[in-house]
């Protein structure tokens, strides 16, 4: 295509949602409203992972070297456990942490467990983290019959239910953002429809003089890209201007817990990108669909 003739298509387009303000309005008021529903439910779904993840991240195989193992038995039990197929990282935490671990937990209560300071009972402990944190019930599984291993702890039966949650709440999520879009789809196409419809009179003229079923739908084209990524602008304002409110809002009392929320930066130039090109992809494809389908040209 010639650049005169792109330039063309782009001043027609620009021109066309002036000449036809209430079906332009229309249009992105059906890609604003939306847009709208699928940014907050973007939002909301995000962040979900983002704790699931955190979550799962957090899942670790505590493992309790039996009281009778000496110094050669724990490096020996060490060197077993992290050349386990599936184990990420092996951290050892001695008896006397595990006891102020315990302290410190306890807050003021804890004081009273000083008393077995000199005496301590507990024992020491391997940390094992899996790479993959699906794989922590099979990787506890091959460290229960190691020599020198006391008691293996991983959340059993609650670890499981979590996974579980977490792989329901990621499909529920996906199934319903892949809902809204082809809801938003079917609303854009519908709009941008009558849009062309009443402006047919308009395509049989430019069919009478000889124009290219090509040239005819170009105008098309980027006036729905053009309706796209206008719609998605009022969208991305109030999202993130919600979203900043309730991060300022909740960060300060999750900051210390697994329920953080993705950092404002750069999640909001990441949600703005994806929104305008989900408008533009949205607004270009109702307008072609309706173009074919619809005119028949």
């Amino acid at each position: 295509m010639k650049l005169n003739t792109l330039r063309r298509h782009f001043r027609e387009s620009l021109k066309s949602l002036g000449r036809n303000g209430w079906m332009t309005f229309a249009s992105i008021s059906a890609v604003t409203v939306t847009l709208l529903l699928v940014g907050v439910f973007l939002v909301i779904m995000l962040n979900i992972q983002h704790i699931t993840k955190q979550i799962e991240r957090d899942v670790e195989i505590r493992v309790h070297v039996d009281l009778s193992a000496t110094e050669a038995d724990k490096d020996a039990l060490r060197a077993k456990l992290e050349a386990l197929s599936g184990v990420e990282k092996v951290t050892y935490s001695s008896k006397d942490e595990e006891l102020q671990k315990l302290i410190e937990s306890f807050g003021e209560d804890g004081k009273s467990f000083r008393l077995f300071e000199q005496d301590n009972p507990l024992s020491d402990v391997f940390i094992v983290k899996a790479k993959n944190p699906l794989d922590t019930e099979k990787i506890a599984k091959q460290i229960e019959p190691l020599p020198s291993v006391g008691k293996v702890k991983y959340g059993k039966g609650q670890i499981e239910k979590l996974f579980a949650a977490t792989k329901t709440i990621r499909n529920i999520g996906l199934a319903l953002i892949i809902g809204l879009l082809f809801t938003a789809m079917f609303l854009i196409s519908n709009t941008i429809k009558i849009t062309i419809f009443a402006r047919r009179r308009e395509i049989e003229i430019m069919r009478l003089v000889g124009a290219t079923n090509g040239f005819i739908r170009w105008p098309f084209f980027l006036e729905g890209l053009w309706l796209g990524i206008f719609g998605s602008v009022i969208p991305i304002a109030i999202v993130l201007s919600a979203y900043s409110y309730v991060f300022d809002l909740l960060y300060p009392k999750l900051k210390n817990t697994f329920f953080q929320l993705l950092p404002f930066y750069p999640f909001a130039w990441q949600l703005a990108a994806v929104l305008v090109l989900l408008g533009a992809c949205i607004g270009m494809w109702g307008s072609m669909m309706s173009v074919r389908r619809f005119l028949k040209v």
